[in-house]
């Protein structure tokens, strides 16, 4: 996987929850709870949805690289480099 692709799983997670959001103009580095204005719940499911659409493990561990889009796509991109067994060691 790579950047792009996966920053539309994102906007596609984020579309699961908030139906309509637009990504037009998004800075990549803002809080995506802040624009969409997900409470918890809904950030919950947003993580859910991302790692469905990504096949990605997400655990709690991950919550403060999911806040923006890019943090986002960086995880993403950094669970195929390196798989959740190893990352444990």
């Amino acid at each position: 996987m790579n950047h792009d692709q996966a920053k539309e799983f994102v906007r596609q997670a984020v579309q699961r929850v908030v139906p309509g959001a637009e990504f037009t103009g998004l800075d990549p580095r803002v809080s995506l709870r802040d624009a969409f204005e997900m409470d918890s719940l809904d950030f919950l499911e947003f993580v859910e949805a991302l790692a469905e659409l990504s096949g990605t493990e997400l655990t709690e561990d991950d919550y403060p690289a999911l806040d923006t889009w890019d943090g986002c796509a960086a995880r993403l991109v950094g669970e195929e480099r390196t798989p959740a067994h190893e990352r444990r060691g």
